[in-house]
């Protein structure tokens, strides 16, 4: 797994010469949110496609 500081360059060297630093700090809102997520799915266990399928399949309308 890269390094903070590696993530980051990495992030930087990927966007665009002109992006903002609202560009920057969303980014970097979205690696930590997707972080998060891994965290808990890890500590508190996931479901499976089949079953995210099956809990979401109520709200679809069709």
């Amino acid at each position: 797994m890269a390094s903070t500081k590696e993530e980051i360059t990495t992030l930087l060297n990927n966007l665009p010469d002109n992006a903002s630093m609202e560009d920057v700090q969303y980014h970097l809102y979205v690696i930590e949110k997707v972080r998060n997520g891994l965290e808990a799915a890890k500590s508190e266990g996931g479901v499976s496609q089949e079953q995210a399928e099956e809990r979401l399949g109520k709200w679809i309308i069709s």
